[in-house]
């Protein structure tokens, strides 16, 4: 049972009938995996023979295909260009039960990250990334106040490649609508993001905005402050192996980590936020969506690379 008496399967079905809309950056994660038994002669460098390669959704499309996981349904608005990593995202994202709705710019190559895993171990990641046009975000911008209707959660995923460049105007319109509104914020200049519904920065991401802090009562207090220099309902930040911290009106909440073997954390901030976004829509209250995100969060740090949480994994006693 959650803290406020509702099942698991109550949780499954509440994940189930949310419809969510995911805006942001999103990039094609590909893996070169491979063994290495020797050392190159030409560099002290590792050789690694590849021996299989797969295909993930990366930023943004990972949180879609989070969501999707847990059955909610979900639009992803984005941007990518008129090129094979393009093509390929829009196969993945139908093919993960997600509706795409990307612009496509002709100037623009879509982001690839590249890596590659010798025993278990990534060895190399190689990023080709460029900025879309601003006409083209200027369009999506159009079109996400269109979506906004059929939407009951608006999810923010920003990973710095200049697809929320009208991240404030999107929040504002959102907020305008009665949409709850989620963002994994990035960078120093958390002003754009003044109006959301809930802030999800990890350790390294807020210390950037509010500085170190010497202990957690001076966390909660420079936490709260920003909160309402944002005008947020929430501030949720995340804190890896020390689980979890709300901060709201009403005070502190405090959530430890699911004890389990960290295998990778790439993409545990997608799941967070996407389990979150799923049992918001659904009408899950707050402090139950954060127990159970953080849950999503220790099962999937797992798992190698970007991966999902089902829902026979997550919504179990």
């Amino acid at each position: 049972m959650s803290a406020k008496g509702l099942s698991m399967q109550a949780l499954r079905e509440a994940a189930a009938r949310s419809r969510l809309l995911v805006v942001g950056d999103v990039m094609l994660d590909r893996y070169w995996f491979g063994d290495v038994h020797r050392i190159s002669p030409e560099a002290p460098v590792p050789v690694v023979k590849v021996e299989r390669s797969e295909e993930r959704l990366g930023g943004a499309a990972n949180v879609a295909r989070n969501s999707a996981a847990l059955q909610a349904q979900t639009t992803l608005l984005s941007v990518v260009g008129d090129d094979e990593p393009g093509v390929t995202l829009k196969r993945m994202l139908e093919e993960a039960g997600i509706r795409p709705a990307l612009h496509v710019d002709k100037e623009f190559k879509t982001t690839v990250k590249l890596r590659v895993v010798g025993r278990q171990q990534q060895l190399l990641r190689i990023d080709f990334e460029e900025w879309p046009s601003h006409e083209v975000l200027h369009g999506k911008l159009n079109d996400f106040k269109g979506y906004l209707e059929s939407a009951d959660v608006v999810i923010l995923s920003d990973y710095g490649k200049g697809g929320l460049t009208h991240i404030a105007e999107m929040i504002a319109a959102a907020r305008t609508a009665g949409k709850i509104v989620l963002v994994d914020p990035k960078g120093e200049e958390y002003e754009r993001y003044a109006g959301a519904t809930i802030l999800t920065p990890n350790r390294s991401e807020l210390k950037q905005v509010i500085g170190a802090w010497k202990s957690e009562a001076d966390l909660a207090e420079r936490a709260e402050k920003l909160r309402k220099q944002l005008r947020l309902e929430a501030l949720l930040l995340t804190r890896s192996e020390e689980g979890m911290t709300l901060f709201t009106a009403s005070g502190t909440l405090n959530i430890p980590a699911q004890a389990r073997e960290v295998y990778d954390v790439s993409g545990a901030g997608d799941t967070v936020i996407a389990t979150m976004g799923a049992l918001l829509g659904g009408g899950v209250s707050l402090e139950d969506a954060v127990r159970m995100a953080n849950r999503a969060g220790g099962i999937v740090v797992g798992k190698l690379g970007t991966a999902v949480v089902s829902p026979d994994e997550l919504f179990v006693s």
